[in-house]
This record gives C-alpha cells, sequence and structure tokens, in this order.
C-alpha cells in the first residue's frame, strides 16, 4: 500500500514539475540517427537530389542521415516501406510527392493507400514535363511542330519513358489535333538516337533530361506542361499560354513521413527543410534540375497531396494509361 502511494507521488511530482516522460522524448527529438529514403538507384538523378539534402540537413539535426536506396516496382517499394515504417520520425522519404499520389492511379492493386499512410511534412521543388524537338528540326515553336505533325496524321511519333510523359503527350495531341503515335522507352536516354535521326518526330521528357540535351545542343524545347512559367525555366512558354490545355500539370517533391508521426517531429522535420529549401544555394540547384523552390505550410501541401491523388485518377483516364499489375 505504501509502495503505491509512493508510485503515485513520484508521478505526480514528475508532472508537477512539468517532466512526463512523453513530452520530453518529443521535446529532445531527434536522439537517433535518421534514415532519408530514396525510392531510386545510387546515382540516379533523385539520389542525387535526396543526398544533396541529406548532406545540407544533416548538420541541423545534430545526428548522422543515412540515405536508403529501396528501388523497384516503379518507386512502390520505397511508397509501401515508409508507409509501414514506425512513425516516430527517423524514417523520412524524400521523393515526387506527385509520383507517390500517381501510385495510386498507374498500379491496379496499390500496395497501400497512400492518402491513408503518407503524410506530407515539407515541401521541395515543382517543375514540369517539356516537349523537345531535335535542334537542328525547323520547328522553332509549338505551332510550327502541330502544323508539321497533323498532315501526318498517325505516322508522326512521339517518345516518352514515364507515365508524365504520357498523358503531358496526350494532353498535347487533345488540344492539338496532332494523332501522333507514342513510343515508350524505358529511359529518356534511350530515345535520342531515335529523334536525331528522324526515327522519332518530338519527345516529352523530365527537365533533367531535356535540359541537358538541350544544353549539349541535341535538342530543343518548346513548351512546358505547368500552367505558368517557371522561374527556373522563363524562357519556355507553357501548353496553356499556348491555347493546348488549362492543366496544370506540375511534377513536385517533398519530405514525408509515416502518418501518425508526431507533431513535435513533423514540426522539426519542416524547419530543417523549410530552411534548406530557402536558401538560395539550394534555389540553384533545384534549377539545374529544371525546377523552383516550393514551400508551402504542411496542411496546405497535405491538401495538394490529396488533390494530386484525385488529380492522376484523372489524367490516367485522360491518356487512356492502363494500370499496371
Amino acid at each position: 500500500m505504501r509502495t503505491g502511494t509512493l508510485a503515485i507521488g513520484g508521478a505526480t511530482l514528475l508532472l508537477v514539475a512539468g517532466f512526463d516522460p512523453v513530452v520530453t522524448q518529443a521535446q529532445q527529438y531527434p536522439t537517433q540517427d535518421i534514415r532519408f529514403i530514396c525510392a531510386f538507384p545510387p546515382g540516379s538523378g533523385a539520389d542525387v537530389l535526396v543526398r544533396y539534402f541529406a548532406d545540407k540537413v544533416r548538420p541541423l539535426t545534430g545526428k548522422n542521415i543515412i540515405v536508403e536506396n529501396r528501388s523497384g516496382a516503379g518507386g512502390n517499394i520505397a511508397i509501401e516501406y515508409v508507409s509501414r515504417a514506425k512513425p516516430d520520425g527517423y524514417t523520412i522519404f524524400v521523393h515526387g510527392a506527385s509520383g507517390t499520389a500517381a501510385s495510386m492511379s498507374l498500379f491496379k492493386n496499390p500496395p497501400v493507400d497512400v492518402a491513408k499512410t503518407i503524410q506530407v511534412v515539407s515541401t521541395i521543388n515543382r517543375q514540369p514535363f517539356m516537349v523537345l524537338v531535335d535542334a537542328k528540326s525547323p520547328y522553332r515553336t509549338l505551332a510550327d511542330l502541330t502544323a508539321a505533325m497533323k498532315p501526318k496524321g498517325n505516322k508522326a511519333s512521339y517518345a516518352t519513358a514515364a507515365p508524365f510523359g504520357t498523358v503531358v503527350g496526350e494532353v498535347y495531341k487533345l488540344g492539338s489535333g496532332v494523332q501522333a503515335v507514342e513510343v515508350p522507352y524505358k529511359n529518356a536516354i534511350d530515345s535520342l538516337n531515335d529523334q536525331l535521326s528522324g526515327a522519332i518526330d518530338y519527345a516529352v521528357h523530365d527537365p533533367v533530361y531535356a535540359l541537358a540535351e538541350q544544353r549539349k545542343g541535341d535538342l530543343r524545347i518548346l513548351a512546358v506542361s505547368t500552367a505558368e512559367r517557371l522561374k527556373a525555366n522563363p524562357d519556355f512558354p507553357t501548353l496553356k499560354e499556348l491555347g493546348v490545355s488549362d492543366l496544370n500539370m506540375m511534377g513536385w517533391w517533398a519530405a514525408m513521413v509515416p502518418q501518425g508521426t508526431p507533431k513535435a517531429a513533423t514540426d522539426q522535420i519542416n524547419k530543417w527543410f523549410d530552411q534548406v529549401v530557402g536558401s538560395e544555394e539550394t534555389g540553384k540547384f533545384l534549377a539545374s534540375f529544371g525546377g523552383d523552390q516550393l514551400i508551402m505550410p504542411p496542411d496546405k501541401a497535405q491538401e495538394l497531396f490529396l488533390q494530386e491523388i484525385k488529380n492522376w485518377a484523372d489524367y490516367v483516364r485522360i491518356a487512356r494509361i492502363v494500370p499496371a499489375g
């Protein structure tokens, strides 16, 4: 009886003194190493981006940050891994939030419902897909390309290497009257020789590849998929301003955690990423990937994520994409 009284008294003293063990543990976050999960293999463009943020966030945490590459299944291996990870703030998914949302519609049986398992805590960037032609071609504008492709009908062709490219390519055709046939490639670089030889008329690819090939002088960018021009690409007109589409087809990256992660941890993660993303150095780094810095409150970011899930259901329908699996 006396022991019970002492135990209750001890707990009371702790609470009165403000030493609630649960609160204290949350306030001390982080107390151990943190893992950044990358959905693509080492050396990939995504891996470069994830490791950049690991290097920049590390000194802010006072802990080690370990990058784990969990690639495969179109990103689903990493998505499922993060969804089932302990929600304690020590597993952070640095990945395309738009791609994570798209997984719900691109696969017949996605392993998890990301709307219920993934929480966006900080946004990183936004970037478009791009319509490309051979730099030696006579097509200086999208109108030039459209005028040349219409008479060819279904004998015209274009390259893609990602579902987003398929969507943008289909939207361009619907808005312009072009009837070109899509030729999918495993990687964007695999389509280069065919495009330069004239076997492929044009392409719709990601900005990392597109900008690199334009800098080399091999390809020319005619239009981008976002509804407004980006600071990183102010010279490239949008499909919207060219009268092709009203859609804002934007890829965006974020730092995400398993739902149920304590607010003390998500608030801290948000502060770390906002500080890094908002720097001039990071702005230049993200511009090299063809995108702009994107900073928004976590609640708004989660709203955007949930809307993106709905958007991709529409995109898959518009582009007549057959879900995999």
